[in-house]
This record gives structure tokens, sequence and C-alpha cells, in this order.
């Protein structure tokens, strides 16, 4: 399977989505190698699985940091549905139930979307390795992972996201 990688260089610049080896994804932490095992093992061999198959149970560790975005066909396009306790702290606040491009946690809701669509339009896993400053005083290096799930195995109709954060750096303001 390929997985697509999009990297952004600060400051903010955005590289094309381009192909990736699995030799990317064993650079990641071991949390983010976890869960696309997972999801691909709940995939079988379809595209890709269904929220039905996906059972929280089986990733408790990695609930404080996932997010479940739906896919709406109206203008909002992406609206987060679930969001991870410790997601929701390091945002100052839940965005579950808002459109993404309103409550994005990244450098601009354009980056974000682009993600999505990638996710959306090629119906596989994105991969965001990179550092990025989502507040005007903090900068972060992550290794996030986009899942496209499906109810009819055609089109995507949610996307779990899954970021491990390497290092945080909050600056004060004077």
């Amino acid at each position: 399977m390929n997985i697509s990688t999009i990297r952004f260089p600060m400051p903010k610049t955005i590289d094309p989505p381009r192909p990736w080896s699995p030799a990317d994804l064993e650079a990641c932490h071991a949390t983010v190698q976890r869960l696309h095992a997972y999801w691909d093992a709940r995939r079988g061999e379809r595209a890709m699985p269904a929220r039905r198959d996906i059972d929280p149970a089986d990733m408790k560790a990695l609930l404080p940091n996932l997010i479940l975005v739906d896919v709406v066909a109206d203008a909002r396009r992406y609206v987060y549905r679930l969001v991870g306790t410790h997601e929701v702290e390091m945002r100052g606040g839940d965005p579950t139930g808002k459109a993404v491009k309103d409550a994005f946690y990244a450098e601009s809701a354009a980056d974000t979307l682009l993600f999505l669509d990638r996710v959306v339009e090629t119906r596989q896993p994105v991969l965001y390795r990179g550092t990025y400053r989502p507040t005007s005083s903090r900068i972060q290096q992550e290794d996030t992972l986009f899942l496209p799930l499906s109810n009819d195995g055609a089109s995507v109709n949610m996307i779990l996201i899954y970021g491990h954060i390497r290092h945080v750096k909050d600056e004060q303001r004077v």
C-alpha cells in the first residue's frame, strides 16, 4: 500500500504530496506504527475499514490523542466528531461538532484541509512528520497519521487522526 507524506518546513511553505515508502513509517514512533498496523489489519482486503471495524477498547492508550473527523457533503467539508482529551488540552478547548476549517490546530486551515483532502482523494493514509507552529507561542514536532474510514468501501466518510508529539516548546510572552 502506498502511503503519502506531506512535510511542512518552517516557515509556512507546503511541499506537494509525494509517494512515501514503508521505511518512512518505520522512522515514526511505535504508537504510530501500531495504529497503522491495526488499521491495516482491520481493512483486510478492502481499501479501508469502516468505523464499525475500529474498536476503541483495542487502543485505550491512544485515545487521548485520537481524533475522528466526519467527511460531510456540505460547505463545512470536515467536522470534528470526537477529539481526545490530550488534543482538547493542547488546543485549549474542545472543537467537537465544529468545522475543521473553523477550529483547526495547525499553522493554517489550508494546511489542515490539504491533509484531509489528500486522504479523501486517494483513499489512502497520509503521514505528516515535521515541525510546525500551531499557535503563536508553541512549536511542536509531531508524527501525525491520517487514516481513511469508509462505510461503503468506496468513499471516505470519516478520517481517524493520531498524532505523537516528540517535542513541545511553549514560549512565554512578556
